[in-house]
């Protein structure tokens, strides 16, 4: 019997080391395929993603899909045109020509919708004839079943949530050595959202726990190298219309006087299937400047906080660079403040459409309702007060 490789020996070592929160391997794809087909829900997922099929082809279709690629070919990418057909008015993206179709890099993104973020790159990425990325996907998710099956054949991989310090200072070295490995020897990308949760208040904030996160897998006197050697690209994702908007002016409100929120079973799926048939307008994604190492360097990393400080700072000013104002941006701006500084930026007739949408909106809600449109407007005109700052 011939020996196995030393390299494949290593691979096969690591791949069952991240057993518990990687995708799926090959030998995986078939088994979920066949789960996938039989869920009590494939025939409405089937009508909404091939409105003009039949639905038992689309099941022999799916029964048949033997790799993530297969997977994503078939049925990701079409999944992801019905999203924008039926709910985007245009999507527009930049920052490809950056892209070094050879280099594996770390995507961290603004984080505005559970899924639609990080799908819409990846279909992005699948039409320009670049790979896709591996993307996390936060353990409280990965339920039912079918989610699972889903994400994991679609390149994502579990981030485990912790309540407790010891459990997660143990997931987060995991984590991070998880995604060193995909960089550096799995040769795969990766997405990851710039902070936990999503955005719910428009201010699109790198957590530098995130940065550390990253330097944990490789302790190093020079974090520079850590940090470099995953070649970070910010993501800016911006939404016309923002996705779950009345949800999260809900969730902020009740959690306005530091009260923690508590979500409801089956909240978390609500907000994902709102995000994804809400209309949101116009979509944009930027890609951004990858950080470099010469600007890693001239950080003074004696101190490791103020170091991870530093480079979380560079994330935001790229995405605050690089988020797209839309009218909506302007308008919330202008009402909050009372004054017309961007009255150039809209027409009469969208203020008074976002105004009417605004009102609608907060009627769902009880509460104080100058409390609500302070929130509801915060959420719209953050991201123009951060490119305010920048400029300044």
């Amino acid at each position: 019997m011939n020996p196995i490789p030393e390299n494949e020996t290593k691979q096969i070592i690591m791949q069952n080391k991240f057993d518990d929160i990687r995708p799926y391997d090959p030998s995986e794809i078939p088994p979920a395929m066949q789960r996938i087909a039989e869920s009590e829900y494939f025939g409405a997922l089937s009508e909404y993603i091939f409105p003009r099929r039949d639905v038992e082809e689309i099941r022999e279709m799916v029964r048949n899909i033997r790799s993530v690629d297969e997977f994503q070919r078939k049925v990701m990418c079409c999944a992801n045109e019905q999203f924008i057909n039926r709910s985007i008015t245009e999507l527009t993206y930049n920052g490809l020509d950056g892209l070094d179709p050879d280099k594996n890099c770390l995507f961290v993104s603004n984080h505005r919708d559970i899924m639609l973020d990080s799908s819409l790159l990846q279909y992005i990425l699948h039409i320009n004839g670049f790979r896709t990325t591996e993307i996390t996907f936060g353990s409280n998710l990965m339920n039912p079943q079918l989610i699972v099956d889903i994400g994991k054949a679609n390149k994502m991989f579990k981030v485990i949530r912790s309540s407790n310090i010891r459990e997660f200072i143990k997931n987060s070295m995991h984590l991070s050595e998880y995604i060193r490995y995909t960089i550096t020897e799995k040769g795969e990308s990766i997405w990851i959202a710039q902070r936990n949760g999503r955005t719910k208040d428009g201010n699109d904030m790198t957590d530098q726990g995130i940065i550390k996160m990253f330097c944990m897998s490789r302790r190093t006197d020079d974090p520079a190298r850590s940090v470099d050697e995953l070649h970070i690209i910010p993501v800016a994702v911006s939404y016309q219309i923002e996705s779950c908007d009345i949800l999260k002016t809900r969730e902020r409100y009740r959690s306005r006087n530091g009260e923690k929120y508590v979500k409801q079973p089956g909240e978390d799926l609500n907000s994902i299937l709102t995000g994804i048939i809400q209309q949101k307008g116009c979509v944009n994604i930027s890609l951004c400047e990858p950080l470099t190492s010469e600007e890693l360097n001239e950080i003074d990393h004696k101190n490791p906080n103020e170091f991870y400080k530093t480079v979380a700072s560079l994330i935001d000013k790229r995405i605050h660079k690089h988020y797209k104002l839309y009218n909506n941006n302007y308008i919330a701006h202008d009402l909050r403040s009372g004054r017309a500084v961007y009255a150039n930026r809209y027409t009469p007739e969208e203020k008074e459409a976002f105004t009417a949408r605004c009102n609608d909106m907060l009627q769902q809600i009880d509460g104080d309702k100058d409390a609500l449109t302070a929130i509801f407007l915060g959420i719209y005109a953050t991201p123009v007060d951060n490119a305010e700052k920048l400029n300044n």
